[in-house]
C-alpha cells in the first residue's frame, strides 16, 4: 500500500469523529445557553436570577457524575464506534423531548432537557477522547488534541451565539429552536457512520454496578503513575476554573457591563475563540510529541489574565481582549493535559481511565457552580472579584504542581529555548520506544546537546553528566530535577562504577539515560572514537540501545569555536539543529558497531 492510502482510513475516521463531537458540543452549549436565558428572562427577583445559572450548571454535570464510569465500560467492554452511533440516536430521541417542553412552556422540561444532553455527553466522552489514540499514532496525539478541542471551543463559541440569537429570534415560540436542534441531532448521527470501525479494547471486561467503588478503584490505579495522576489533577482544576469563569462571565456582562444577552454570548465566544487558538497553537508547537512544559506556561497565563479582569473601569472590548487571552492560555494548558490522559494508560483500560477523569472533571464543575453560588448569594462577591479570585487559585496550583514535577517547568524552559535561540528538527522520532527502558548512545558537540534531546522527545530522559558540569551552582538545580547521573574520570574506580550502576538500574525500572559516549566535545568536525562505558551500563539489561545523532550544533553560541565554547556570535538565529534517531540495536551492541550507526545517520542528516 502506498502511504496516501495507508492514512485514508484515519483521516476519515478521525475527521468523522471531529464532525461529530462538534455538533454534540454545538448542541450541548447551544441548548444550555438558551435555557439559560429562557429561565433569566422569567425570574422575578434578583436571587431568582443568581441562581439560574449556576442550577443549569449543576444539572448539567450531575450526569457526568453519574454515568461517566458507565460510559467507561461501555467503551471498553463494546466498539467505541458503537457506542457513538448508540449516544447520537439518544440524542435525537431527546430533542422530541425537548421540542414538547417548548411547544408547552414548560421551563421544567427544558432544564431536564439540559440534564439529559449531560447524559448524553456523560457516555460520549470516554468513547471519543478513547478513540484518539486508536486512530491517531502517539506523534499525532498532541496535534490531534489540539484539532479536537479548536472544534470544541468553536462549536461552544457558536453554540453559546446561537443560544442567544435562538432566544432573540424565536422568543416565546421556542419550538422552532427544538426543530433545529432535532435536525443537527440527525446530522451527528450521520458523521458518526463514518467513524473507523474499532475492536473493542476488553470484550471480557464485567459491568460494576457500584460507581463510586469502581471509581475509587480506578483512582488507585492512576495514582501508582505520578504523572498520570497529575495530569488527571490538572484536568479536574481546568474544568472548575473553566466553568467558574464561563458562569461568571454571564453575569459580569449582563450585570456589572449591562452589555445584554448579546454581546454577554460574544464574551463567550471570545472565551471559546482564545481556547480554540491556544489547543491548536499548542498541539502545532508540541512538535510532533506530548509537551508537558506547555503546562506551567498555560497555568501562568490563566494567573495572568484572570486577574487582568478584575481591574476596575474595564470595558467592554477590553474584556473581550483579556477573555481571549485568557483562553488561548488555557488551550496551551489542556492540550498537553488531555494527551497524557489518552497515551499513559494501556489500551485495556483506557476507556474507564477515561472516564473516571470524565466524571472528576465534572465533579469540578459541579465544585465550581457550587463555589460560584457561594461567591455570588452567600458571601456578596461581585464577578470582577471572582475573576480575582480564579486568578489567585491558579496562581496556588501552579506552585504546587511545579514543586511536585519540577521537570515540567525546566521542559518549559527547554521549549522556550529550543523555539528561540535553536531550531530544532527531528529524524526518526518513531524509533523510540514508547514505554520500557532504553539506553540513548549520542555524539558530543555542545555544551546544551542535552537539552536538544530532552527538548525532541516526551520520555524523561536521564543523562549522565560530567561531575564538573553537574555541580555548578546554577546547572545542579535543574540537574536533579531532571535526575541526571553525574560522573567524572577523575572519580575513583569504584565511584565510577556505581554511576554505570545507577544508569543500569534506571534502564532497568523503565528509564531512558542518555550517554555522550565519546566522552568529550571534538576540537574538529570529526566524530571522536567511542569509550566503553555504555557497554558496562548494558551488562545484563534487556532494554534497546537507540544510535543518537547530533547535526548542524557545531557553529552555535555554545559550541566549540575559533578556541573558545561561549561568547562567540552565532551565525544564525534561530540556529537550526537536526537530532536523528536511529532504528533500536540489540543490548549486546558493542561501541564500534553503535559509533558506526552514529556516523551513518550524521551522513544522512
Amino acid at each position: 500500500m502506498t502511504t496516501s492510502t495507508s492514512e485514508r482510513p484515519w483521516r476519515r475516521g478521525f475527521w468523522s469523529l471531529i464532525v461529530t463531537q462538534f455538533q454534540g458540543a454545538f448542541s450541548d452549549n447551544a441548548l444550555k445557553t438558551l435555557v439559560t436565558f429562557v429561565g433569566l428572562s422569567v425570574a422575578v427577583s434578583h436571587r431568582e436570577r443568581e441562581a439560574i445559572v449556576p442550577l443549569l450548571g449543576i444539572l448539567f454535570s450531575i450526569p457526568f457524575i453519574l454515568f461517566s464510569m458507565a460510559g467507561g465500560y461501555l467503551a471498553d467492554r463494546y466498539s467505541k464506534r458503537i457506542i457513538t452511533i448508540g449516544v447520537k440516536i439518544f440524542e435525537m430521541c431527546l430533542m422530541l423531548f425537548v421540542l414538547a417542553g417548548f411547544v408547552l412552556n414548560n421551563l421544567a422540561m427544558a432544564m431536564a432537557g439540559v440534564f439529559f444532553m449531560g447524559v448524553h455527553s456523560a457516555f460520549f466522552g470516554p468513547s471519543k477522547y478513547g478513540l484518539l489514540p486508536e486512530l491517531l499514532s502517539e506523534k499525532r496525539l498532541s496535534w490531534g488534541n489540539g484539532i479536537l478541542e479548536l472544534g470544541t471551543f468553536l462549536a461552544i463559541i457558536s453554540g453559546g451565539a446561537i443560544g442567544g440569537i435562538l432566544f432573540k429570534t424565536f422568543e416565546g415560540r421556542q419550538a422552532w429552536s427544538a426543530a433545529i436542534f432535532i435536525g443537527l441531532a440527525v446530522l451527528g448521527f450521520l458523521s458518526s457512520l463514518g467513524i473507523t470501525r474499532i475492536p473493542a479494547a476488553d470484550p471480557e471486561k464485567r459491568f460494576r454496578a457500584n460507581f463510586l467503588g469502581d471509581l475509587f478503584e480506578q483512582i488507585r490505579d492512576i495514582r501508582r503513575d505520578r504523572v498520570l495522576w497529575l495530569a488527571v489533577l490538572g484536568n479536574i482544576y481546568f474544568s472548575f476554573v473553566g466553568a467558574l469563569v464561563l458562569q461568571n462571565a454571564i453575569l459580569f456582562g449582563t450585570d456589572t457591563l449591562q452589555v445584554g444577552e448579546i454581546k454577554t454570548s460574544y464574551m463567550q465566544v471570545a472565551l471559546a475563540i482564545g481556547v480554540g487558538l491556544g489547543s491548536f497553537a499548542a498541539g502545532y508547537l508540541s512538535g510532533g510529541k506530548i509537551e508537558y512544559g506547555l503546562v506551567p506556561l498555560g497555568a501562568l497565563g490563566l494567573t495572568v489574565f484572570s486577574a487582568t479582569l478584575w481591574q476596575p473601569g474595564l470595558t467592554y472590548h477590553g474584556a473581550l481582549s483579556y477573555l481571549a487571552l485568557l483562553g488561548f492560555f488555557g488551550g496551551f494548558f489542556i492540550v498537553p493535559v488531555s494527551a497524557i490522559m489518552q497515551h499513559r494508560p494501556d489500551k485495556g483500560r483506557r476507556g474507564a481511565v477515561l472516564a473516571a477523569g470524565n466524571l472528576l472533571s465534572f465533579v469540578g464543575i459541579a465544585l465550581a457552580s457550587a463555589v460560584f453560588w457561594v461567591a455570588t448569594s452567600a458571601v456578596g462577591l461581585q464577578p470582577r472579584q471572582i475573576f480575582l479570585l480564579s486568578g489567585v487559585m491558579t496562581l496556588g496550583a501552579t506552585v504546587y504542581v511545579v514543586i511536585l514535577l519540577p521537570d515540567s517547568l525546566l521542559r518549559l524552559f527547554i521549549w522556550l529555548f529550543t523555539h528561540s535561540v535553536y531550531r530544532l528538527r527531528v529524524e526518526g522520532r518513531d524509533n523510540i520506544p514508547e514505554k520500557g527502558g532504553a539506553l540513548f548512545v549520542c555524539n558530543h558537540v555542545s555544551l546544551v546537546d542535552a537539552l536538544f534531546i530532552i527538548g525532541s522527545t516526551d520520555r524523561m530522559i536521564r543523562a549522565i553528566m560530567f561531575q564538573g558540569i553537574y555541580d555548578h551552582p546554577f546547572v545542579k538545580p535543574f540537574a536533579r530535577a531532571m535526575k541526571a547521573i553525574p560522573i567524572s574520570s577523575q572519580l575513583r574506580p569504584r565511584e565510577m562504577i556505581k554511576s554505570l550502576r545507577t544508569a543500569s538500574e534506571a534502564i532497568k525500572n523503565g528509564d531512558v539515560v542518555c550517554i555522550f559516549a565519546g566522552g568529550q566535545i571534538p576540537r574538529i568536525s570529526q566524530l571522536l572514537l567511542f569509550h566503553r562505558g555504555f557497554e558496562r551500563v548494558m551488562e545484563d539489561v534487556d532494554a534497546p540501545i537507540i544510535p543518537v545523532c547530533l547535526d548542524h550544533a557545531s557553529g552555535s553560541i555554545f559550541s566549540f569555536e575559533k578556541g573558545r565554547f561561549l561568547w562567540e556570535m552565532p551565525r544564525y538565529v534561530p540556529y537550526p539543529v537536526t537530532v536523528s534517531f536511529g532504528k533500536p540495536m540489540p543490548s549486546t551492541s558493542t561501541r564500534f558497531a553503535v559509533r558506526q550507526a552514529v556516523q551513518e545517520l550524521n551522513i544522512e542528516a
